[in-house]
């Protein structure tokens, strides 16, 4: 008996499997910062290649497949970009999409370039990590906590679907 499975529940798969792969591992980094603090520093050039390898082949390749799997369903499915559940999680979409070109993939060149400049100065012994390293690093943060709650919001959006 063959799978009747539809192109688009295959398209729901893909689009939930991105939403899984390219934003799960995100949430890991928000426990990465202070894990590399403890252990030592000197990780933290680490930290910020591993979070730039993350946004770079996980989220970022992530939304360009949930923005695509999600136009092709609004074609299939009986959706109207009018719904706020859908306009809501559009803007999510490209807000995300900005955050992560415009802030996460510069921001972690320049706190890693300066979090080495810091190791470096501080020699062999304690490394003393610049105030312009940590005020960078805690927005970071911040603006990590709201990549992840948008990405809630938009979960929630498309579950429950208010409005429908």
């Amino acid at each position: 008996m063959p799978l009747a499975i539809s192109n688009y529940e295959i398209s729901v798969f893909i689009h939930v499997t991105a939403v899984v792969v390219g934003f799960g591992a995100t949430f890991a980094e928000s426990v990465m910062f202070p894990v590399a603090l403890k252990v030592g520093a000197r990780n933290l050039p680490y930290l910020h290649r591993l979070q730039l390898t993350i946004n770079r082949f996980f989220a970022g390749p992530a939304l360009l497949v949930v923005l695509l799997t999600g136009i092709y369903q609004m074609a299939e499915g009986d959706w109207d970009y009018g719904d706020f559940w859908v306009s809501g999680t559009l803007a999510i979409v490209i807000a995300l999409g900005a955050l992560n070109g415009a802030y996460f993939l510069p921001a972690d060149r320049k706190l890693g370039a300066m979090v080495e400049r810091d190791i470096e100065a501080s020699g062999p012994g304690e490394v003393k990590l610049s105030d312009e390293y940590q005020r960078g690093a805690r927005l970071e943060g911040i603006l990590g906590t709201v990549a992840g709650l948008l990405v809630i919001v938009a979960i929630f959006l498309m579950v429950t679907k208010p409005g429908v």
